[in-house]
């Protein structure tokens, strides 16, 4: 039940789709502009850099709130499981940003939400090296998807490598679990990206850029 109780919290925090309600803000539908993505990237290319920066921080940061929310709630009586918890609230805000039932299920990718779990489940030199990563690919190649595909395939093997090194201090079944939560994200995020995947192999994919026009 607790398991169902953190997804369920995850997802009401996923619910606040911020690139939505900044465009909703400025009376504008981000889901008719660009990509008719509700997520960081869309927002930075048709809206602005602001547009981006507030989206993406809105939308990494509910997740480190839902995770926050679960870990205090949990954290007197499921002490043995508190990070397994702590993912299932994560994975609850990815699915909320991605498919709010609000919006016709028509939300975002993913990739920000599962910034905000990574800051919270992780350490921090582990978050170092899919910020640098990220950062690096997206500097080089300016595809914000392959940068975004690279990094939550780099996250499930942080979490198996650091669960298998005793870094999340669980017993084996619950970290078999958070391993599935992970790989299940990567999977999600390619889903989502499968647009973006079939535009990369043949060529056609948008590169980085910043939206610079005035919506009225």
């Amino acid at each position: 039940m607790e398991r169902i109780i953190c997804v369920l919290i995850g997802y009401a925090f996923g619910l606040l789709q911020t690139g939505y309600i900044y465009g909703k803000l400025h009376h504008i539908d981000i889901r008719k502009l660009g990509s008719g993505n509700a997520g960081t990237t869309n927002a930075l290319r048709t809206l602005g850099w602001k547009a981006g920066l507030v989206t993406f921080l809105g939308d990494c940061f509910k997740c480190v709130a839902a995770v926050v929310v679960a870990t205090l709630l949990y954290r007197e009586s499921h002490t043995e499981m508190l990070p397994l918890l702590a993912m299932y609230a994560g994975a609850g805000a990815v699915l909320g940003h991605n498919y709010p039932f609000y919006l016709g299920f028509k939300g975002g990718k993913g990739i920000a939400a599962t910034a905000g779990l990574i800051i919270s489940t992780v350490n921090i030199w582990m978050v170092l090296i899919c910020l640098l990563v990220f950062i690096g690919v997206v500097a080089v190649t300016r595809y914000v998807s392959v940068g975004s595909l690279l990094v939550v395939a780099i996250y499930l093997a942080e979490v198996v490598i650091y669960g298998q090194m005793g870094g999340f201090a669980v017993a084996p079944e619950y970290l078999w679990e958070m391993y599935a939560i992970a790989a299940f994200l990567m999977v999600s995020a390619f889903i989502k990206h499968r647009q973006n995947i079939k535009r990369l192999l043949n060529g056609t994919e948008n590169k980085l850029s910043v939206g610079k026009r005035n919506h009225k």
